[in-house]
């Protein structure tokens, strides 16, 4: 049966899923949900998914939604190449630098909070793009702290070994230059980053590279 990830080339919740896929050498295709059009809000697409936010896995009949949560799945239904260790400290590190981006950052600064700054409080483009770095600067210094506390991290967060919370912290300084957000208090991230999109099969889930990206 097949697998088929509903993304858009701009999401990097999408990116995360899209990356891990490609990484363990799934076979999958990708539905564009545009979100620029609205597709999100579609009767079809409400019925996969009634909150109209991507990613969204489709897996034998099965729907899963919310980026961790499809990680995870993946690595469980996929287990060549672990994104989680089996030590219960470990994986609680890495799902708690996950969620700095996932579930803190990443939420405020998505098109439809920006699409809401600039309808009810009349936010300019530069007004959106203020805030959006704004929270993904305070993001990316967090992390960046977290990293050098924990002094657990070799060429990825931990060790050596690529694992969910490098797709996360991908995901995320992706975005930060996108937006161009400030990036230079942040060397020890922007390191791990730049060795996870080195790996071939991370490269090329880049959102820049998808069908609808702007040529750069």
């Amino acid at each position: 049966m097949t697998t088929t990830l509903y993304g858009y080339w701009r999401s990097l919740a999408a990116f995360r899923v899209r990356a891990a896929l490609n990484y363990k050498e799934v076979s999958f295709t990708e539905k564009i949900i545009d979100l620029s059009q609205g597709d999100q809000f579609s009767a079809s697409y409400h019925e996969l998914n009634p909150q109209h936010v991507i990613p969204l896995l489709e897996h034998q009949g099965k729907k899963i939604t919310q980026s961790l949560a499809i990680l995870e799945y993946i690595d469980q239904v996929w287990p060549t190449k672990p994104l989680l260790p089996k030590d219960p400290y470990e994986q609680a590190y890495l799902r708690s630098i996950s969620q700095i981006t996932i579930a803190d950052t990443h939420p405020l600064v998505v098109p439809r909070v920006r699409n809401f700054l600039g309808k009810t409080y009349h936010q300019d483009e530069a007004g959106q793009t203020a805030w959006a770095q704004h929270w993904l600067n305070l993001g990316s210094l967090a992390i960046e702290e977290r990293l050098l506390g924990e002094k657990l991290y070799g060429q990825f967060c931990l060790g050596d070994t690529l694992s969910l919370a490098d797709l996360a912290l991908a995901s995320h300084v992706v975005g930060a230059r996108i937006f161009k957000a400030d990036l230079s208090h942040c060397p020890t991230l922007i390191r791990i980053v730049d060795r996870v999109l080195e790996i071939p099969s991370i490269g090329m889930s880049h959102p820049l590279k998808q069908p609808g990206a702007p040529k750069m």
